[in-house]
């Protein structure tokens, strides 16, 4: 009898897409019962993943980990010990191929075609070429040579004691419990991602008179705590300012939610994991590629303001800007009247 396979997920960084990649441990773990399954991971992403059900092991690499020939060894090292059978490359890039090759595993999948960047294709010795319509379906599509083929997409985001009792006494603080509640969130990885703090606050006063539903404006750093707090100063009393929380944190908070409103940016992949109604806003990345995953939730695009990764990054927020306060309005309304009906058929 074969031993069960020991397998190696590889999505270095970015919360965003390893949220996306979490159904993937999922499919593995339901496919090999027995796997013995980590991811390798650098940075605060693992704080997201530390925990998973079907993880039996979290690698953290530290950041830059490639530039320093002995932190590389012993990364190498760290990755040998766990005799690896198998890695599994979402990100294809040439960092994220360079570990799933150090880990020693004999069969390292990746993706083909133009997805398949940089010296990932070369690294990389079992190729897919994933034909997806978004992200999540991308990276499951990775699995086919494996014989996982078409799974379900289940997120299994983990949840901690301390953080879902932050969270319960957190929203006590802030007078908004029960599902009672949306979250807003102002902040993005680009500028050319923002949506002005000001239409939250306008979106908030429709929620709050509408639908009896107060809002907590969510943020991380300095720069999204001045968005959230003009949020609540242009809300009329229907926004509380959250107050600092680790991405864990937020999480615990988010599964609370009647509702999540945001850009393309990690809390609101993380708000689809947890299994809260979102409503994702798109401007310079493609609102079918990455938005939000799944159809309780909704995409809104006016539309797509093109060019390459930088140009997108550095552009202005026009396309943002396209997408009016009761654009938005009108997908609460949706999304809330379906949680309505939802509640009088149970």
């Amino acid at each position: 009898m074969h031993a069960p396979p020991r397998i190696l997920i590889v999505r270095l960084t970015a919360m965003g897409d390893v949220i996306h990649g979490l159904p993937v441990a999922t499919a593995l773990r339901r496919h090999f019962p027995e796997a013995m399954i980590a991811w390798a991971v650098e940075g605060r992403a693992a704080e997201l993943i530390e925990g998973h059900p079907d993880l039996d092991a979290v690698v953290k690499l530290p950041r830059r980990w490639w530039r320093s020939v002995h932190t590389a060894r012993t990364v190498r090292r760290q990755l040998r010990e766990l005799n690896f059978d198998i890695s599994v490359d979402l990100q294809c890039l040439t960092k994220s191929a360079v570990v799933a090759w150090m880990s020693g595993a004999k069969r390292r999948l990746g993706v083909a075609g133009r997805n398949g960047r940089e010296l990932s294709k070369v690294l990389n010795n079992e190729l897919t070429d994933v034909r997806a319509s978004h992200v999540v379906e991308h990276y499951l599509g990775i699995l086919e040579p494996l014989g996982i083929v078409q799974p379900d997409v289940e997120f299994r985001m983990p949840e901690r004691s301390e953080d879902a009792r932050y969270a319960i006494e957190t929203l006590a603080r802030a007078s908004v419990t029960g599902q009672r509640f949306a979250v807003l969130n102002p902040g993005a990885g680009w500028p050319s991602k923002l949506w002005p703090a000001e239409r939250y606050g306008e979106l908030a006063q429709h929620l709050w008179t509408e639908h009896g539903l107060k809002s907590l404006a969510v943020w991380c750093g300095s720069d999204e705590r001045q968005l959230a707090r003009k949020i609540v100063d242009t809300s009329s009393g229907a926004v509380e300012l959250a107050p600092s929380t680790t991405m864990p944190q937020l999480a615990a908070i988010t599964r609370r939610a009647a509702m999540f409103i945001g850009s393309d940016t990690g809390p609101m992949h993380l708000s689809v994991a947890v299994g809260t109604p979102t409503i994702s806003l798109h401007g310079t990345s493609r609102a079918e590629w990455c938005g939000a995953y799944g159809p309780s939730h909704i995409r809104l695009q006016a539309f797509y303001q093109d060019g390459s990764a930088r140009e997108r990054r550095q552009a202005d927020n026009t396309a943002m800007r396209a997408i009016d306060v009761p654009m938005v309005a009108q997908a609460c309304d949706q999304l809330l009247g379906r949680k309505n009906n939802l509640a009088k058929a149970s």
